[in-house]
């Protein structure tokens, strides 16, 4: 099995080469405010200039992002369900390891390194009143893959719901900045490890049950900078599609969710500092999301008194319109 600790120096390399490309670069700044806030609560609309290094802990961010959703209520939409969630430890995944055991669901938190981060998450999937299960591993790997189904099946008897969330993202200014590394990388990780993630799980899978996919707005309209990433992206979308039609028969719904811009460690510990501070700003909102704004998307979806009939389909949550 590919040990846990070969990936980060993988992709370290990999923005170590992308960070020197940059540093020659300095983007134009781009006028900000106006945003828009139509939530429950007020959403930050300034982000702090900061550069994580690979893989990114949320912990290190100098603005942490929000995932608690204090003003979203329960109502035991997935009580007695079990979620496999990968990329758990924090951002997107995090924010839907919290939701769905306020809804009566036990998690299972995959993740790769970050270790304080899955700390953090199970302590918070624990004050909801459900179980926690931490996997650490690489989603690269098929014997990880299969081994992290496994115990969640040894340790909840049962799995009704997966999330494949866990990504790799490195902007590139230019396409011969993306070698051969960059490139398995990026596509292993985030296409190859929803496969794996899938196929191991599908055994467990009786009807009823769901598989939700962290696709992303790029995947949708494409990204000059982002091309191997969005290329991902737009290969998740029709594996959901794909996977839809193959499972229907079973009884098991498919379906995707395509964020736009997400306060997450993902893209600071991709753009420069300069770019960081003004993410988002280019949505029509004029802000990025915070994982709290993401999560009742997945509940959505995950759930069957709310979706049962619903499969197939791309979410958009951009922050800006006509993002299909």
């Amino acid at each position: 099995m590919t040990s846990p600790d070969d990936t980060p120096d993988t992709q370290r390399r990999i923005q170590q080469r992308q960070d020197e490309r940059d540093q020659a670069r300095r983007p134009s700044q781009d006028a900000g405010g106006g945003a828009m806030q139509a939530g429950a609560r007020k959403q930050p609309e300034a982000l702090p200039a900061q550069h994580l290094e690979k893989p990114g802990r949320e912990s290190d961010l100098e603005l942490a992002p929000r995932f608690q959703a204090p003003d979203y209520r329960g109502s035991g939409k997935l009580q007695g369900r079990v979620a496999l969630i990968t990329g758990a430890d924090s951002g997107i995944g995090r924010a839907v390891a919290v939701l769905f055991p306020r809804e009566g669901a036990d998690v299972a938190v995959a993740f790769h390194t970050s270790t304080g981060d899955a700390e953090d998450t199970r302590r918070h999937v624990e004050a909801e009143g459900r179980r926690c299960l931490l996997l650490q591993g690489d989603v690269k790997d098929a014997a990880w893959c299969d081994a992290a189904v496994a115990a969640v099946i040894e340790r909840f008897g049962r799995l009704d719901v997966l999330v494949n969330n866990a990504a790799f993202q490195e902007h590139a200014d230019a396409l011969e900045a993306i070698d051969d590394e960059r490139l398995q990388e990026t596509l292993d990780t985030n296409i190859g490890g929803y496969l794996r993630m899938a196929r191991a799980a599908l055994p467990h899978l009786k009807p009823g049950a769901s598989i939700i996919n962290t696709g992303s707005v790029v995947g949708l309209k494409g990204s000059a900078t982002l091309i191997d990433y969005a290329a991902t992206k737009g290969a998740i979308h029709a594996l959901t599609k794909s996977l839809a039609s193959h499972l229907i028969e079973r009884g098991i719904r498919v379906n995707a969710v395509a964020p736009g811009p997400v306060w997450t460690p993902l893209n600071p510990a991709d753009a420069s500092a300069d770019r960081v501070a003004r993410f988002g700003q280019q949505t029509d909102m004029k802000r990025a999301a915070q994982p709290e704004e993401l999560s009742p998307a997945y509940v959505f979806l995950a759930a069957p008194v709310c979706s049962g009939y619903i499969t197939g389909i791309v979410l958009p949550v951009t922050g800006s319109v006509g993002a299909i």
